[in-house]
């Protein structure tokens, strides 16, 4: 049971209490693997808040970890399948990893996620895109009709990531992977 306790709480974030970055890693490569074997797609989010510098700044950095905590729980809520999963990549990065999920699929999902965030109506008067709390959402799926690697498709979401800031943050940009 101890060491059940210790792997579970290896797996998790610290500050938000879901899945940590190792655990992501892991669980990609598993679903990967899957998706490979039994050719069913596989999508993936990368989730950025959107000028969260600023917001530390303004607000300080106990406010920003409040703001990350409903940030993840608020993503973690939109989730309906027990295979999915959201973590924490990283600073206000976080990623959804979704098992056997077609591009308009996660496209949706991650929608109503941008959406829900949206709806919280978390104060950011610095902002440079709304006055509340937003996050933009790069999506990539693979459907496994090409051979490739899983890093592949995180380049991918984050590029389409990248690509929904450039085009003013507050929304989502979708891509599938051709190899």
């Amino acid at each position: 049971a101890a060491n059940q306790e210790l792997e579970r709480l290896s797996s998790l974030d610290g500050l938000t209490s879901i899945a940590n970055r190792r655990h992501f890693d892991l669980y990609l490569k598993k679903e990967w693997r899957r998706g490979q074997r039994h050719t069913e797609p596989l999508s993936l989010m990368m989730i950025d808040v959107d000028f969260f510098k600023l917001y530390n700044d303004t607000f300080g950095h106990l406010a920003g970890d409040e703001c990350l905590k409903l940030v993840a729980s608020t993503l973690s809520d939109q989730l309906n399948r027990p295979a999915d999963l959201v973590a924490r990549y990283g600073g206000e990065e976080f990623v959804v990893v979704l098992p056997n999920t077609h591009m308009e699929g996660a496209t949706q999902l991650a929608e109503c996620m941008r959406k829900a965030i949206v709806d919280l109506q978390l104060p950011h008067p610095e902002s440079l895109t709304a006055d509340m709390v937003s996050i933009s959402i790069g999506v990539a799926t693979q459907n496994f009709r090409t051979t490739g690697e899983s890093s592949q498709l995180i380049l991918a979401a984050d590029e389409a990531l990248y690509e929904a800031k450039e085009n003013g943050r507050n929304g989502v940009i979708s891509r599938i992977i051709k190899v």
